[in-house]
């Protein structure tokens, strides 16, 4: 599937309008990169959360979870290794006065290129239909095989220029595949400059006594520092994983694409420490456990790829991206590394303090190798987010299109609206009467302003699961009317079977068993 050119910002507005996500100090002309989730978006977010979580603490045995706290010792970012390289490399244009990272716009160029390849595979399979051999005509047609090998020398000089850290190199690719600005249309480019990434503030009532810490770039390093507490106290044998949701705050260069690249963002991480030459194995497990993960929520698995990392930072032995095709391409969704034993280490060094698991079955102590799987959650909602968003022409008593979020039901921010036909003869009581009978289970909402049809169109837009409808015959008979948001069907239930119907639709459950 491709997205039209004015998708991206359609979904934008919608996500205003509708209640999802807000510029952040909106009243005050907004803060760059900075978005609030509103009343709608806190709910999706908070399934997503859900989702997350309950698939790697409740179904692993061996994973546990923690919140660990933002401010930490500011030592524990140079063990890191953020405070001397926690860079980005930076480029400005010289006519629009914009800043740029430079990895991101080759990447970009690249993507250009890739794009001009899938044209033209959809072309052909257009052309030949059943018969079309994809993977033949990838490597056998002209124009494919010519724009392959223009990705594949962008992409080897890209890698070597970000193993050495050569900027001027960075920059002669830049200039040599004609990159412009996306404001100006210029290539007048800058040399580029290392920019580092950390927000940094004063612990302290005094400040001529007050320490430099740093608000977290990560979430990770809560969570490397606590391995001897929560190993301890929860008698975690090897192999296991502690769990983190939690903000991170980077000062980006440019932060573009909407909620895509912010300055203050929530992450998803999980690390799993195992035993020293086995995280290959793992590596691919947990890879392959993290795309089920994704791939179970039904959005199509077209939208998905892996793609293995140009540049290994020296401690890794592999580094997996999960990519999702946004309305702007393919772009990280989700990374799976194996860390070695580096973060452990660097903090047993920078400590002092010994950071080692006795292992009773080889008899020996180690420093455990690690397994990081890492998902941006505001970038799971945008992808939610922008694979829901549909546009489609029916036809009924309010007009020939409707705008709806096909969001997995499971994560949808209201599960139910009950709605009473009109706002009397008992039909209102009747409804709140459902309506608090299902609430301590189900997210409902109640409504009964304007006409139904207009109701039906308000949770399509949200992406409400199912509407339910108390009309007359629901004082004689104790049934209701259901509608379900896809397929926009009706029909009678009795009340009694609704809380079944939602549970079965609903819940996690069906998500989980897929695992």
């Amino acid at each position: 599937m491709s997205y039209s050119e004015d998708t991206f910002k359609k979904i934008i507005a919608h996500a205003k309008e509708y209640g999802f996500i807000f510029q952040s100090s909106e009243i005050y002309d907004g803060l760059s990169a900075v978005y609030d989730y509103g009343q709608n978006g806190v709910e999706l977010k908070n399934n997503i959360k859900k989702y997350w979580w309950d698939a790697m603490v409740r179904l692993n045995e061996n994973i546990v979870g923690i919140d660990s706290a933002i401010f930490m010792h500011p030592t524990i970012w140079k063990a890191s290794g953020h405070v001397g390289a926690f860079n980005d490399p930076l480029i400005d244009n010289k006519d629009s006065k914009k800043r740029y990272r430079a990895d991101v716009l080759i990447e970009d160029a690249r993507e250009k290129i890739n794009q001009k390849i899938q044209k033209e595979v959809e072309k052909a399979k257009k052309r030949f239909g059943d018969t079309f051999d994809e993977a033949q005509f990838r490597d056998t047609n002209p124009r494919v095989l010519e724009k392959q090998a223009e990705i594949d020398k962008i992409t080897a000089r890209y890698k070597t220029a970000m193993e050495n850290g050569d900027l001027a190199e960075l920059r002669q690719i830049i200039i040599d595949n004609e990159v412009v600005c996306p404001i100006s249309g210029s290539k007048n480019w800058t040399d580029v400059r290392q920019f580092n990434l950390m927000f940094s503030t004063q612990l302290g009532s005094v400040s001529e006594d007050a320490d430099t810490i740093y608000l977290r770039p990560e979430t990770a390093q809560g969570i490397f520092v606590n391995y001897l507490n929560v190993q301890r106290t929860g008698r975690m044998k090897i192999p296991f994983g502690i769990a983190q949701i939690g903000k991170a705050f980077r000062n980006e260069i440019v932060a573009r694409q909407f909620i895509f690249r912010m300055r203050e963002f929530e992450q998803m991480e999980m690390q799993f420490f195992i035993r020293p030459g086995e995280e290959q194995t793992w590596f691919e497990k947990w890879r392959s456990a993290r795309l089920s993960w994704h791939k179970a929520l039904g959005l199509g698995d077209e939208f998905y790829r892996l793609h293995d990392h140009d540049k290994l930072a020296h401690y890794a032995s592999a580094a997996t991206d999960i990519e999702f095709n946004f309305p702007f391409g393919f772009k990280e969704l989700e990374g799976i590394h194996a860390r070695s034993d580096f973060d452990l280490s660097q903090h047993q060094q920078f400590s002092g303090k010994k950071i080692q698991y006795f292992d009773p079955e080889l008899n020996e102590s180690y420093v455990p190798y690690v397994i990081e799987t890492s998902i941006g959650l505001d970038r799971m909602f945008l992808a939610l987010l922008s694979k829901a968003y549909t546009e489609e022409k029916v036809t009924d008593e309010e007009g020939d299109t409707r705008v709806v979020l096909n969001i997995p039901p499971a994560l949808a921010p209201v599960k139910a609206a009950i709605l009473p036909l009109i706002k009397k003869d008992g039909l209102p009581e009747k409804a709140r009467e459902i309506m608090d009978n299902l609430k301590f289970d189900f997210n409902c909402q109640y409504e009964e302003k304007d006409s139904i049809g207009k109701r039906y169109r308000r949770h399509d837009a949200i992406g409400t699961p199912f509407c339910i409808t108390v009309d007359h015959q629901t004082l004689e008979d104790n049934m209701v009317t259901i509608r379900r948001r896809d397929t926009m069907q009706q029909n009678r239930v009795a009340i009694t079977e609704l809380r079944s119907i939602l549970e079965a639709e609903t819940s996690m459950r069906k998500l989980f068993e897929k695992l």
